[in-house]
């Protein structure tokens, strides 16, 4: 498959908010720099439309901005972005690639992460916050929901930090199959489970603990009635994927499906909301 590669002249304080949109047309791997981002999407996916939409994103932020596309064969895109994933520490977890050699230390949780083409690598900001925010979680028995798995890292996460099930699903075969890869190289397969779809996968009569998701703020705010439903009495519901102004307002509407904020959490430009799901 062939892959373009869009260089994006955009300083740092803006990337965040410039990689959170263009997720929205399909791109699949990003690259920062001080100065830049390097933006990967497959070619057959990218047309006159899409990068015009770019331009007047870019023409929105200070400074001479502007943008460079250059086509790449899908293997040098891997390449490069194997090159560029470092092992971390975020809360109690250990962040590396299988291809790193460095050990976690004691009272560390490992999480083998080869994020491939997905989104989910433990880099943005939300992914952080996300990460955080589980490692001081007690999940022990608990039935957790990963809506937009991505890589799988959040429901590998919750697994390792002893739910009893985890049912993540993302409308990307891609990433269906990264994380389905990385349950396994987590050993937590028979933990998680990974589907294929929306919000639509999940089972009808099924409720659940808590629900992880790092999505985005239209996508969120449009299935807050469905992920209610999903939630047992006193369920939790983590959301991020939302800059810290769109916190009021998804409060607003959260209320309305009798879910209560009772923490935010901010990165950044970035803020994750802890809900529950409590009678009105």
């Amino acid at each position: 498959m062939i892959y373009l590669k869009l260089t994006l002249k955009v300083i740092q304080d803006y990337q965040e908010i410039l990689i959170a949109e263009l997720q929205e047309l399909d791109f699949e791997g990003f690259e920062q720099f001080d100065e830049k981002i390097e933006a990967y999407i497959p070619k057959k996916r990218f047309d006159d439309t899409a990068r015009e939409y770019i331009e007047q994103l870019l023409s929105g932020y200070p400074g001479d901005n502007y943008v460079v596309t250059e086509e790449i064969p899908e293997q040098n895109w891997n390449r490069n972005w194997e090159r560029s994933i470092q092992p971390q520490q975020i809360g109690q977890f250990f962040v590396k690639p299988t291809w790193s050699r460095l050990k976690s230390k004691e009272g560390q949780i490992l999480l083998e992460i080869d994020p491939k083409m997905s989104f989910g690598t433990g880099y943005h900001s939300t992914t952080r916050l996300m990460l955080e925010q589980i490692s001081r979680m007690d999940l022990t028995g608990k039935s957790i929901i990963d809506a937009g798995t991505g890589t799988g890292i959040l429901a590998i996460a919750a697994a390792k930090k002893q739910a009893d099930t985890v049912f993540a699903f993302d409308i990307d075969p891609w990433s269906r199959e990264n994380a389905f890869e990385n349950s396994r190289n987590n050993s937590v397969q028979t933990i998680v489970s990974i589907h294929l779809g929306g919000f639509e996968v999940i089972p009808e009569n099924k409720r659940f603990d808590l629900i992880l998701a790092n999505i985005n703020r239209n996508v969120i705010t449009a299935h807050l009635p469905v992920m209610r439903k999903c939630l047992k009495p006193e369920g939790e519901l983590l959301i991020t994927g939302i800059l810290k102004e769109d916190v009021p307002s998804i409060r607003k509407k959260a209320s309305v499906y009798s879910l209560y904020v009772t923490d935010v959490k901010t990165l950044q430009e970035w803020a994750l909301i802890k809900l529950v799901a409590r009678q009105g």
